[in-house]
């Protein structure tokens, strides 16, 4: 399946439980592989005020690898 990046801003994560993780704020690639690496729930900008810029986007980051779904909303495995 082909989707566009621009496509995955805004959406609603969801996992596959039913909890509400947040809405798609920032999408990172991996421009070695060619893919999306990860997608954000805080922009960077925000992050990177914060005094602990590594916890932050710990809390804040789904690896895209654990997406079973993309519609219109974005179907994640639970941790």
């Amino acid at each position: 399946m082909t989707i566009n990046v621009s496509e995955l801003y805004g959406k609603k994560i969801i996992t596959n439980t039913g909890s509400i993780l947040g809405d798609v704020k920032e999408v990172v690639l991996d421009l070695e592989e060619g893919k999306v690496a990860h997608l954000l729930l805080t922009k960077m900008e925000q992050m990177a005020k914060s005094a602990n810029v590594r916890d932050q986007l710990a809390k804040n980051r789904i690896l895209y690898e654990r997406v079973t779904n993309v519609d219109e909303t974005i179907i994640v495995k639970s941790k």
